[in-house]
């Protein structure tokens, strides 16, 4: 049954903490996306990291495209010369961006689709709203953690906030807000194969091989999240790499718009062909499976916690 508990939050309507018959009121769908989120920034870090290297080590310190083997190895090399500085580089504003990028991101998809009647299973007319809209909200935070690490290799130390928020305001913070076009058909991706695509398939997995064998929800899970990572890493990995691209150069330097990052990209397929076009898609599928993985056990288990102190408390019944 629901609970009509009030809201003494500015603007946060009262029907925000009401216990919906999903089991769960909006609030707490919420948080449990936002905890699980948390949880997959913190453990994939190093990962996210190291995928970037190797995209923006695409180009030499004359601006021409090197072999794919060549970026890995350096950054490899990043990573052996600084290998705690460089897996934490990010993470800082990656956490903050759980606020506010997953926040707008979450928001709309889970209000549309407790508007729609889904509950906290969205489907993907609320995964395409949530990556239209969030997406102004996203790319400053997005930016900011690439820039941290664009100078990793000069500098051995990632560069301060405090830094990129005084050049950005040199230029009335619009370099904050490059890439965000490549930014939105990433978030379109990532919410319909993610947080819709992989739910419903491990939900589908479950049924067929979870109970006929002992494979419980982390290991269904955890084949849900492989099923679906190289076709995600496959959508993405261009679009990752236009974002790498006009993020990372100075500041301070002319923006690299999407037209001129296509026709880089296009520089470097013509050299190395496909091995140009997908650079880090191995171990973008690596991180996809992990950090879907993290993401959904972590929000489960949230909202497992959530749903047993409404029963307990006569919020919900079963």
């Amino acid at each position: 049954m629901a609970a009509s508990q009030k809201s003494s939050i500015p603007f946060v309507s009262d029907d925000f903490f009401v216990v919906k018959k999903s089991g769960l009121s909006q609030c707490q769908a919420l948080t449990a996306y936002l905890g699980g989120s948390a949880f997959q920034t913190v453990m994939d870090n190093p990962v996210t990291a190291y995928r970037q290297l190797v995209q923006q080590y695409a180009k030499d310190a004359a601006g021409k495209p090197v072999d794919p083997r060549v970026a890995s190895e350096e950054a490899k090399a990043v990573f052996r010369a600084h290998p705690v500085s460089a897996s934490l580089s990010g993470v800082g504003p990656r956490l903050i961006g759980v606020g506010f990028k997953r926040i707008p991101k979450f928001g709309v998809l889970l209000g549309m689709s407790f508007f729609l009647g889904e509950g906290e299973n969205p489907g993907f007319l609320a995964a395409t709203a949530a990556s239209i809209l969030s997406a102004p909200f996203i790319n400053p935070i997005r930016m900011i953690e690439k820039q941290q690490r664009a100078f990793f290799k000069q500098t051995g130390h990632p560069k301060p906030i405090m830094e990129i928020l005084r050049e950005s305001a040199a230029k009335n913070f619009t370099p904050l807000f490059r890439g965000t076009i490549p930014l939105m058909g990433h978030s379109l991706a990532s919410a319909t194969l993610g947080l819709v695509g992989q739910p419903r398939l491990q939900k589908y997995i479950q049924q067929e091989l979870g109970d006929k064998t002992s494979l419980g929800r982390a290991a269904t899970g955890l084949v849900a999240s492989a099923v679906v990572s190289p076709i995600y890493v496959v959508v993405t990995n261009p679009l990752s790499r236009l974002e790498v691209i006009m993020q990372t150069n100075s500041i301070a330097g002319k923006s690299i718009g999407a037209i001129e990052a296509v026709r880089e990209m296009a520089r470097d397929s013509a050299q190395f062909g496909l091995r140009g076009i997908f650079r880090g898609q191995g171990i973008g599928i690596f991180k996809a499976v992990i950090s879907l993985t993290l993401f959904h056990e972590g929000r489960h288990w949230m909202q497992d916690a959530f749903k047993a102190y409404n029963i307990k408390n006569g919020y919900f019944e079963e």
